[in-house]
């Protein structure tokens, strides 16, 4: 059997009935779930449309607003 089911299997053993119900539920909603957006080939033609210096500056950007944490934002 997959490796990964049989984690799945070992995990559910240990849980109570409650628990194992709603893992159950949660596969159902996955195995029903309708797969959205773009294959990544399907991207691949605007690899490289974006200039480097537009890169840096996005880079630059995303390090200077993104790595920090403001306590009293919210």
């Amino acid at each position: 059997m997959n490796k990964t089911i049989d984690e799945v299997i070992k995990q559910l053993q240990t849980m109570p009935q409650s628990l194992q119900e709603r893992v159950l539920e949660f596969a159902r909603m996955l195995g029903n779930a309708e797969i959205k957006g773009t294959a990544g080939e399907d991207l691949l033609r605007f690899a490289g449309c974006i200039p480097p210096d537009d890169l840096l500056l996005m880079r630059e950007a995303i390090e200077q607003d993104c790595e920090g944490v403001d306590i009293n934002e919210w």
